[in-house]
């Protein structure tokens, strides 16, 4: 099952391609000898704390707004069960299981760092989880984003006691206990504080963040070559594209949609074919002229991401937390705000992305802005009508992604009797981000779709080299111009090509691409 080489957790900070590695190619995880260390030291604290009468929140203590409440040693350990089962309130459809693998990579991760307090045997059996591909079944909808992902954790947590629904290796939805027996493992009864440093984290939306930066990477790319298609199609410029027009503005992400776009229309006999006197356009539209200053912004988004990424791959989250110095406190780490704002911002940033993307698409397909191109590319207008709904879906995707881009962040709802009164939305955030970027797949799609029937209606003129790479890739999957065909698998044969970096790799195999 495994494909990927192992990943071993401790104290150092995760990077994104370990989150997609776990999350998506089964890549096996281990801890290191000084996790094992650190998590014996950080229990031997918490025993201590549980023994002693001052109060010590969800060791001695409830939770939430029944903080108040002390806990005598007989219950503490009806304490843990009971929140986990209480907790583990998801409804909705079920996520996907490259999120749920992702955020159960991090909630190790903390358990490692020995900062939470657990039992080495816990974050074991955690590891043995993810080890034998056993995924529990977590819903939709559950999570503020504060206190932690609370109740995704919470489904999570429940399969280690051998309670709730998993899928197995195979992919079939079946029962915990017999999905741990079958394993070889044996569920466990949770000790004091272990429910609480099981649930209390970012874990979730700090996973589909991870693997948003990886999938929005490939698709910024491939915006690129998609503009610079459209370019070709349309008769445009590359002029406007060169390095120093860029410095004038440094933004690093212009800077390097510019460069690959000019990489990708170098030595291109159609956009060579209207360089002289004769031609008549001083300017091109915004949606071609623009494209490295829209990606660009996308680009420098994208980066500022990765940085709050990168910190929430390094921490260690719980309430309370063990410190190294032996001190118990409460904390308020646990707060999703930085991960839901970036969240939020990308959203912003693929909306706009796919925007300008299907207004390049609709220029192609009208006869009054195409210059020769004939309308919608049908081949006989009017008994044909070529690529005309193709737009219509990529302007209903494109409408879809601009209500996404509402801010789910600045929507707080207090919980638990005005205890957590203010949480940060940052599940919600990252769920909508999820389907903006599958929604971004398809937009892109359709464009390199629509520009490659229209770079063939050139003919005699040819792309250049590396689009003309990207043109052939999609003729290996989807025929060129012609009477009208079914479309929609078109679609999804591009949307393919797209997805698993096709389109990319093509257009990359023939100029270098940043």
């Amino acid at each position: 099952m495994p494909t990927a080489a192992p990943i071993t957790l401790g104290r150092e900070p995760l990077s994104i391609t370990d989150v997609v590695a776990v999350a998506r190619d089964n890549a096996p995880v281990r801890l290191s000898d000084d996790s094992r260390k650190a998590l014996a030291d950080g229990r031997e604290r918490v025993e201590a704390l549980a023994s002693e009468t001052a109060p010590a929140y969800g060791v001695t203590t409830g939770f939430g707004a029944l903080a108040t409440r002390h806990i005598a040693p007989e219950l503490r350990a009806r304490l843990q069960r009971s929140l986990i089962r209480s907790h583990a309130a998801g409804t909705g459809p079920a996520v996907e299981r490259d999120v749920v693998r992702a955020l159960m990579l991090l909630r190790l991760h903390t358990l490692a760092s020995g900062h939470t307090g657990v039992r080495p045997e816990t974050a074991e059996l955690l590891a043995a989880l993810l080890n034998h591909g056993i995924t529990p079944v977590v819903h939709e909808y559950g999570s503020l984003g504060c206190s932690g992902d609370l109740a995704p954790l919470s489904h999570v947590a429940l399969a280690l006691m051998g309670e709730g629904r998993v899928l197995d290796a195979s992919g079939a939805d079946t029962d915990a206990a017999a999905a741990l027996a079958a394993a070889g493992l044996r569920p466990f009864e949770l000790a004091a504080k272990e429910g609480l440093a099981l649930i209390n984290g970012t874990d979730g939306m700090t996973g589909m963040l991870a693997l948003a930066i990886h999938d929005l990477r490939g698709l910024l790319v491939t915006a690129d070559i998609a503009a610079a298609m459209s370019v070709e199609a349309l008769l445009g410029t590359d002029r406007v594209f060169a390095s120093d027009l860029q410095a004038l503005r440094p933004h690093p992400g212009q800077a390097a949609a510019a460069a690959n776009m000019a990489a990708l229309l170098a030595d291109s006999p159609i956009v060579a074919s209207h360089r002289g006197p004769d031609c008549n356009r001083v300017q091109d539209a915004y949606s071609l002229r623009c494209a490295p200053q829209v990606a660009g912004a996308a680009r420098d988004t994208l980066a500022h991401a990765e940085a709050v990424a990168g910190r929430e791959l390094a921490a260690a989250i719980d309430n309370p937390v063990v410190l190294d110095d032996g001190r118990v406190e409460s904390n308020g780490n646990f707060h999703g705000a930085p991960v839901g704002y970036v969240l939020d911002f990308l959203a912003i940033a693929v909306a706009d992305l796919g925007s300008i993307s299907e207004r390049r698409t609709d220029r192609m397909l009208d006869v009054a802005r195409s210059h020769g191109l004939p309308a919608f590319l049908a081949d006989d207008p009017g008994v044909d009508s070529g690529h005309m709904i193709a737009q219509y879906t990529q302007a209903a995707i494109v409408s879809e992604l601009k209500r996404l881009a509402a801010p789910a962040s600045v929507d707080s709802i207090p919980s638990s009797a005005m205890q957590e009164d203010h949480v940060s939305m940052g599940w919600s955030a990252a769920r909508k981000l999820r389907r903006a970027v599958d929604g971004l797949t398809g937009i892109l799609a359709i464009e390199v779709l629509t520009a490659a029937r229209a770079v063939d209606l050139r003919a005699p003129l040819r792309p250049g080299p590396a689009t003309g790479a990207v043109v052939a890739a999609v003729r290996e999957k989807v025929a060129g111009p012609g009477p009208d065909r079914h479309l929609a698998p078109e679609i999804d044969a591009a949307t393919a090509l797209v997805a698993d970096g096709t389109v990319r790799r093509a257009a990359a195999g023939v100029t270098p691409l940043r």
